[in-house]
């Protein structure tokens, strides 16, 4: 089994309102310095060996992601201690 982590997030060019909403309310919680936040999608998925690279790319476009105002990317990640 391998662990494989999808991270999603707005395209630079898309509005960001739930960002936007967490960036002004860092100040008035007394965290100061932050100047932009963008709020993303995390996804993990445990997988065998039969999935490959390429299905893992299928899965992200066609369900995890809106393609059209969001980019992905696909990782594996080692599930080791």
């Amino acid at each position: 089994m391998a662990r494989v982590v999808v991270e999603v997030m707005p395209k630079a060019e898309i509005l960001d309102p739930q960002g936007q909403a967490i960036a002004g309310a860092l100040p008035r919680l007394g965290f100061n310095g932050i100047t932009d936040v963008r709020q993303g999608k995390r996804f993990e998925l445990e997988v065998d060996g039969s999935v490959d690279d390429a299905q893992l790319e299928q899965i992200a476009e066609a369900l995890l992601a809106n393609t059209v105002i969001e980019n992905w990317t696909v990782r594996r990640v080692s599930t080791e201690a």
